[in-house]
């Protein structure tokens, strides 16, 4: 019997709390199996045999996961998480670029919706469209945003709103040379900002005619 042999076991043991969480975890993040299969760098069939529990994830797999659904391993193996604080102060507020963006996480992580404050640059993503499952909500703080949902765009300013569904195609700039900020909030826990209307294009993201 090889060394390896006793943590096998241990894993096996676990895929049964595994894998109806695995399934419950892409469903809150409303996520198809093949949306969340590509996120996690795994094929469809190979995340179908991990939520029947006919698989055994192995801990690459289960890190990997637990970024997609914006979680931890903990609450993959069922584990209770622990409590989050429900005030972000502002100096733990860090900035983080993303394809020449700035952004603010505004919310604690691991929510059922990420909130962020967001500066957009002047001319960032006048040509990129995003699709994808999902809610957005933004509030616009200062300068104007122009906001294109399917064939129709509107501009933005201060004070202005938008609530939408992140299926419709939607893309957003800044108008004004000095920018753009604005709140924002988004219901996929596992992408990152870059991956949703913020930030540099991703590989499929790109539709033309629109």
């Amino acid at each position: 019997m090889s060394p390896a042999t006793p943590d096998d076991g241990a894993a096996e043991d676990a895929l049964p709390a595994v894998a109806p969480q695995l399934r419950e975890l892409r469903r809150r993040a409303a996520l198809t199996l093949e949306a969340a299969a590509r996120a996690a760098g795994l094929s469809p069939a190979h995340l179908s045999r991990l939520e029947t529990g006919q698989r055994q994830p192995s801990l690459p797999m289960l890190l990997a996961l637990a970024r997609t659904y914006g979680t931890t391993v903990s609450e993959l193996l069922g584990e209770t998480p622990a409590d989050r604080d429900a005030v972000v102060r502002a100096p733990d507020m860090e900035p983080t670029a993303a394809g020449g963006w700035t952004y603010w996480q505004a919310g604690s992580p691991g929510r059922g919706m990420q909130a962020l404050r967001v500066h957009v640059p002047y001319g960032a993503q006048g040509d990129i469209v995003r699709v994808h499952p999902g809610e957005e909500w933004l509030y616009v703080l200062r300068g104007r945003l122009r906001l294109r949902l399917g064939d129709t765009s509107y501009t933005l300013a201060p004070g202005d709103s938008a609530h939408f569904d992140s299926l419709t195609p939607h893309r957003i700039a800044a108008v004004d040379h000095g920018g753009a900020d604005l709140l924002f909030v988004h219901t996929l826990l596992q992408s990152p900002a870059a991956a949703l209307c913020l930030g540099g294009p991703i590989e499929g993201d790109r539709h033309d005619g629109i």
